[in-house]
């Protein structure tokens, strides 16, 4: 029986889900979807996607206009990005000012966007894997904020100044932020904006 009320939620996707709710194709055959996260309504989608490897705050909705507008190029996405090495200045200004990277086999340049280095690191849960230690040498974690929204773009952007992602973390879209929502946690939204 479906529900015919808009419904809009939150979570806090783990590493290792995919942003689906069913499998096309047997190449997918053992991957974690996000049904096994909670008993969400029949007809509910992802806003926007979140790869495999990728972890954070990720917007369901059971109505496909609030999913067109929040995926346009008008809404900001923020990426907490811990990157292999100490990051540059040169490297954040590059960030900032737009990057060369591939989509679909031809070269991009990312529309400008926002870039720092975070001056304490989040206090983000153990992810699923380890990362790393500290003997392979030190990291970063930055803030990336951009509109756009092209397959990998962060983990492209990083890699293309030469600072390699090695954990990525969505933490707010638009106006909603991530907070302090628990790894795998659905929030009930009243509205999505």
């Amino acid at each position: 029986m479906s529900n015919s009320l808009t419904q809009h939620f939150k979570l806090f996707k783990p590493y290792g889900f995919i942003s689906q709710f069913v499998i096309n194709g047997k190449q997918k055959r053992n991957k974690r979807l996000l049904g096994e996260l909670y008993n969400f309504p029949e007809g509910t989608m992802a806003i926007g996607r979140l790869d495999e490897t990728s972890e954070g705050l990720l917007l369901l909705t059971t109505e496909g206009q609030t999913s067109s507008f929040i995926t346009s190029n008008k809404i900001e996405k923020e990426y907490y990005v811990q990157v292999d090495g100490l990051i540059t200045p040169e490297a954040i200004e590059t960030l900032q000012k737009g990057v060369a990277i591939t989509v679909n086999s031809k070269s991009y340049i990312t529309k400008p966007g926002k870039a720092f280095i975070l001056k304490t690191a989040p206090d983000f849960p153990e992810r699923g894997k380890k990362i790393r230690d500290a003997r392979h040498g030190p990291t970063t974690w930055i803030s990336i904020t951009i509109t756009e929204g092209k397959f990998r773009q962060v983990r492209k952007m990083t890699s293309a100044v030469g600072f390699p992602t090695l954990r990525l973390v969505r933490v707010r879209i638009g106006t909603i932020m991530l907070g302090d929502l628990k790894m795998g946690s659905v929030e009930w939204l009243e509205t999505i904006q």
